[in-house]
């Protein structure tokens, strides 16, 4: 180390203790720079992308969660978003990037397990060209009907539908949305009859069950809760297995009669494939911190999440077993 004019003309004992304070200094450094050369060393940026546009549910989850991943690694954690097909474009640009962490897909699972079953031109797969690093949050829909259909329950519905083939339509935020396909696979599940209409997101097909253009649709329990809760629309059953915490006086379609039905959103973090292990552990270990702080995981919950935390498997595993659920949901529905 070279000796700066200042330490050449301070006594011996301070210069050598200059010197070893100078040595020490790197301790303080944050990860990125003491790993540097590790199999886990994050690189100074970490762009998150997010393949859905600014401003949606997505992204506004990825950006709650990027200050506070951006402290669990120790370096610095932007939202880069590419919107597109449906969240392919932003996963097919992590596909294509180096496995090197700078890069890291906030995946939606009508991303990973829908599209690779109705996209005829998608152009990654998610199976063989990313890696699974860490589930993050679930969410769950929730059946609504407009408030002059003459149903109270699933089976009534579904009754009704059968009285009325061709005549009851459920919207959606388009073909191929995670609520279109629950409309699907309860239509293949039960044989009833049932049109999609598809919208540019929920919120116009909201207003049209409200008005009575449409019959029902499926929504975010976050979302919907405000129109439920003030009469605008009847409540039927929620997707998952449980009774959800915002809307707890609504039954399961499992409980409303339609076995098997089980049904959760969820987001994930994905890197380019042959991510180094000890890499995908750290990413890994990382966002559990961030998930287990109570700043956070207030917010999330007050937006309708639920915490999902686990190892790489473990997302791994879902996405392929919902990849599985929607082929059978999907069959005769294709997107460009």
């Amino acid at each position: 180390m070279k000796e700066t004019p200042l330490q050449t003309h301070q006594p011996a004992g301070l210069r050598r203790r200059s010197l070893l304070l100078a040595a020490g200094a790197s301790v303080t450094l944050p990860a990125s720079t003491w790993a540097a050369g590790k199999a886990d060393a994050m690189p100074p940026l970490v762009k998150l992308v997010v393949g859905y546009s600014a401003g949606g549910p997505v992204d506004g989850a990825a950006r709650l969660l990027a200050p506070a991943l951006s402290e669990a690694l120790g370096t610095q954690v932007i939202v880069d978003n590419r919107p597109g097909a449906s969240g392919s474009l932003g996963g097919e640009a992590v596909a294509r990037a180096a496995p090197d962490g700078a890069t890291i897909y906030f995946g939606a699972s009508p991303t990973i397990s829908i599209n690779p079953n109705i996209q005829r031109a998608m152009t990654f797969d998610p199976d063989k060209d990313l890696t699974p690093i860490a589930p993050l949050l679930s969410y769950t829909n929730v059946l609504v009907v407009n408030n002059d259909l003459p149903v109270r329950n699933v089976q009534e519905l579904l009754d009704y539908a059968r009285a009325h083939p061709g005549k009851v339509f459920y919207g959606s935020a388009g073909v191929g949305a995670s609520n279109h396909m629950c409309g699907a696979l309860l239509e293949k599940m039960t044989g009833a009859p049932l049109v999609h209409v598809p919208y540019k997101g929920n919120a116009p097909a909201m207003a049209d069950v409200m008005g009575g253009t449409l019959a029902m649709m499926f929504d975010i329990v976050a979302t919907a809760r405000t129109y439920v809760t003030a009469g605008k629309v009847r409540a039927l059953a929620v997707t998952s297995r449980e009774r959800n915490r915002m809307l707890p006086d609504v039954p399961t379609m499992i409980e409303s009669g339609v076995a098997d039905y089980d049904v959760v959103g969820w987001y994930g973090l994905y890197g380019p494939a042959k991510m180094n292990p000890a890499l995908v552990a750290a990413i890994n270990a990382a966002a559990a911190r961030t998930m287990a702080r109570e700043d956070v995981s207030s917010r999330l919950r007050d937006l309708g999440y639920d915490a999902w935390p686990g190892d790489a498997a473990v997302l791994a595993r879902k996405g392929q077993a919902d990849r599985q659920l929607w082929a059978t949901a999907a069959k005769g529905i294709q997107t460009e």
